[in-house]
This record gives C-alpha cells, sequence and structure tokens, in this order.
C-alpha cells in the first residue's frame, strides 16, 4: 500500500506543478477556457501559482496534507470550468483527482518517512 500511496502521491504531485506552470505561462488553451469564464491574466497567472505552491507544498511531508487541500480546491474550481465549458469527461477526471487527493491527505500521516 505504501508504493501505490507514492506512486499516486508523484502523479498527482506533477500534475498540480504542471497545470500550475501552464497557467503561470499563459498557454493560449488555458488562457482561453478560462478566460470564457473571467479569469484574466493576472487571474490566472495568480491561479496557476497557487497550483504550483500547492503541488511543492503536496511533495513537502510536513506541509503535506495542505498542499492536498490547495490543490483540491484548485482542481474543484478547474472542473466547475471545464463542466461550463461543456468538457463533461475531462470534469470526471479532474474530480477523481480531487478524491485521490483526499486519499492522500487522509493516508499522509500513516506513511511519513
Amino acid at each position: 500500500m505504501k508504493i501505490v500511496f507514492y506512486v499516486i502521491l508523484a502523479i498527482l504531485v506533477f500534475l498540480a506543478v504542471s497545470s500550475g506552470i501552464t497557467k503561470i505561462m499563459l498557454m493560449q488553451q488555458d488562457v482561453d477556457m478560462f478566460g470564457q469564464y473571467g479569469f484574466s491574466n493576472p487571474v490566472l497567472i495568480a491561479f496557476g501559482v497557487t497550483q504550483l505552491v500547492g503541488g511543492i507544498l503536496l511533495a513537502w511531508t510536513k506541509h503535506r496534507v495542505t498542499g492536498a487541500v490547495v490543490v483540491a480546491v484548485t482542481f474543484l474550481v478547474s472542473a466547475v470550468v471545464l463542466v461550463l465549458a461543456g468538457n463533461i469527461p475531462l470534469a470526471g477526471v479532474t474530480v477523481l483527482f480531487v478524491l485521490l487527493l483526499g486519499f492522500i491527505a487522509k493516508k499522509s500521516g500513516d506513511f511519513e518517512s
């Protein structure tokens, strides 16, 4: 179970960090999608920084629960935007990642190094 925990953790850290970076870099796909729902470029950058910081905190054992909560909130916001944009399948996958973040937050105390 410990290996599964760390594999899921690595995937979630990668997703949070890479998602944050794409928003900070104002990748056109993110600008177009989030812009339709009121995200200006500075707000999108701040949102990306929040995801990036959450991903970093998620990787750090001492702050893993905080990181999981931060990333879960940003992923939930993204899921809402995806639903509004009509991309239900990707919104569903995003919600699955939120559930996995809950698993990581719940189990993080069990597997601390």
